[in-house]
């Protein structure tokens, strides 16, 4: 290490960071300093800032010529960073902007170049600078070495492994040595207005008696406990016609964390952007709004990576894999038609796996459309009164709620919590027990909060709420597996379609020749079609699962009406000569089943 490069560290240091002396009898140059107020140094006035004592030397001139640069208002670099996610290091810097402290977590790699990144982003966020002097801002954040105190940072929001804490990004709960990293955008998300118990009179008051509007809020709350039950995320879908009060519920959601106006999103987009806006708002909800936005060939794609949490893997141009983003979040969506009628658009076969993760929530048949209670108002009154407040009281309650969390210092309490909503929650196959917990984690949440004092509601309200949902869901849909439901779905479908344009009578003496794309045949026994399918049928009929997986559902669910000894098929003598083997399914077992679930 050069002479000169130690004068210049002695003299940053002594000066930058430290509250400043009125007066400085000696200064080593070339040197940084910041003078928090008017400081006297060798005898001549300076104002608060950023400095840059240099020197100049000529030929003429050996000793130098002395100048001063004032290059920026008063910019301290804290403590170095290192970012929780990739490894990556960084610097805290901190300045004020009309009379505000700011904050911004600055990567290294931004002072490549020119620095230009990293003026930008401090330019954003209010930082005065000289602009004939910028060059030398990004130099001086670069002088800093060796630096002492080290944070973690992260770039999405929610519980931060390490610490314990759970950020924010414009603060952070639960921890001092973390930090949120980000270009400073990400605040606008999590924003407040109004008064949290503006909030409860004005919104959560009015939520009683509307199971949809109770489980909306929840679905917002219930994202920092994830982690603490073991769920995974998942989303539930709010279905109804156009006006019927969707968006209002989403709303009120967002108002847990947010502005409405900001922090809901859009299906209107492709999946890098689901995956960037559900990594942003992790350990909270991701809220899209107009499922018909959405592309229906995508669609369910993005219905699973929201609950699996997991983006994409991408390359850079050096072939190496860029950083995938991971989220926890459980997602609030709406439109007027369910995911799967959605799908079925683009002539895609509805993936139960899908189905299961964004659930149906009847958000239009109700007493009142969506509500069930509109509190002596009209409908239209109740709406507009609640549309109103959702204005004016915003981002109080979601961070509330995780500040009681982080009081709770039995790691096992909420599991007992847990357990105890998820008893009111019945269900015999494993797939409706996914189900069954995602809605009990939300009715937790609320429950939670009132326990808190969050919510002006009495204790069962939320869970009472959300297994009212639930079992409507369980009623319309089954308690079985799904992939057996659409598979039964799918068969039936294909006889009520297709059965006289491509099924014949199998007793007939001669083909029918105006049977095109033979499906099979039918036999009439006690008054009733049973349907032979061929192989091939068989497979096009339950597009997407494989013959033997259709198969196995038929014997299940006792639909093959007729085999051969030993076999899965019956064997026929078809008209007109030869002889084949069908599998002879009962369209009544298939309507029954379906009812019966």
């Amino acid at each position: 290490m050069s002479e000169q490069t130690t004068r210049e560290q002695q003299a940053h240091l002594a000066l930058v960071g430290k509250p400043t002396a009125p007066k400085i009898d000696t200064l080593e140059r070339p040197s940084y300093a910041v003078y928090e107020g008017p400081t006297m140094v060798e005898g001549k006035q300076y104002r608060a800032g950023t400095w840059y004592h240099g020197i100049k030397h000529t030929n003429s001139d050996e000793a130098g010529q002395p100048f001063d640069l004032w290059l920026c208002a008063p910019l301290y670099v804290k403590a170095e960073t290192i970012n929780s996610d990739d490894g990556s290091v960084g610097r805290l810097l901190r300045f004020k902007h009309r009379g505000h402290a700011i904050e911004y977590v600055m990567p290294m790699e931004a002072l490549a170049g020119k620095g230009e990144e990293v003026l930008k982003a401090l330019l954003r966020q209010g930082l005065e600078v000289d602009y004939h002097q910028r060059r030398y801002v990004p130099a001086y954040i670069a002088s800093y070495h060796g630096l002492t105190r080290i944070l973690a940072t992260t770039t999405k929001p929610g519980w931060h492994e390490r610490s314990g804490a759970f950020v924010l990004p414009s603060r952070v709960l639960g921890g001092e040595d973390v930090r949120y990293q980000d270009s400073g955008k990400g605040a606008l998300l999590f924003s407040e207005r109004g008064t949290l118990e503006g909030w409860k009179s004005e919104l959560a008051y009015y939520c009683q008696g509307n199971p949809v509007l109770i489980l909306s809020v929840c679905c917002a709350l219930a994202g920092p406990l994830l982690s603490k039950v073991g769920v995974n995320g998942g989303g539930v879908h709010l279905v109804g016609d156009s006006s019927s009060g969707k968006s209002l519920a989403q709303a009120l959601a967002a108002t847990v964390w947010g502005d409405p106006s900001r922090f809901a999103a859009s299906w209107d987009m492709s999946r890098g952007g689901i995956e960037i806006e559900a990594s942003s708002r992790n350990d909270t909800v991701l809220i899209l709004d107009e499922i018909k936005r959405a592309d229906p060939k995508r669609v369910q794609e993005m219905a699973y990576a929201i609950a699996n949490g997991t983006g994409k893997g991408t390359m850079t141009r050096e072939r190496e894999g860029r950083p995938k983003l991971y989220w926890r979040v459980l997602a609030l969506s709406s439109g007027e038609r369910s995911l799967t009628e959605h799908a079925a658009i683009s002539g895609n076969a509805a993936h139960a796996g899908a189905e299961l993760r964004m659930v149906d929530v009847n958000a239009g048949t109700r007493t009142y459309r969506a509500f069930d209670d509109v509190h002596g108002m009209s409908g239209a009154t109740f709406h507009r009164r609640l549309t109103t407040a959702t204005a004016h009281h915003f981002g109080m309650i979601g961070p509330a709620f995780v500040e009681q969390v982080l009081k709770e210092a039995d790691p096992d309490y909420f599991y007992r919590r847990f357990a105890e909503v998820r008893e009111g929650f019945n269900s015999e196959g494993p797939q409706a027990g996914r189900v069954a917990d995602r809605f009990a984690i939300i009715g937790l949440a609320g429950e939670l909060a009132t326990t808190y004092g969050i919510l002006p509601w009495e204790e069962g309200t939320a869970a009472n709420a959300s297994r009212q949902l639930f079992r409507e869901w369980i009623a319309r849909v089954g308690d079985g597996n799904a992939e057996d439901r659409q598979i039964l779905s799918a068969l039936s479908d294909f006889i009520a379609m297709h059965g006289d344009s491509r099924f014949s009578n199998i007793a007939a003496e001669l083909p029918n020749s105006n049977i095109k794309h033979r499906a099979g045949y039918f036999e009439i026994e006690d008054g009733k079609r049973l349907y032979l399918f061929n192989r091939a049928s068989l497979t096009e009929a339950a597009a997407g699962y494989g013959r033997d997986r259709v198969i196995r559902t038929l014997e299940t669910y006792n639909v093959l009406a007729k085999t051969d000894s030993g076999r899965r098929q019956k064997n026929y003598r078809l008209p007109g000569g030869g002889s084949t083997r069908f599998f002879v399914i009962d369209p009544d077992k298939l309507d029954a089943e379906r009812g019966g679930e």
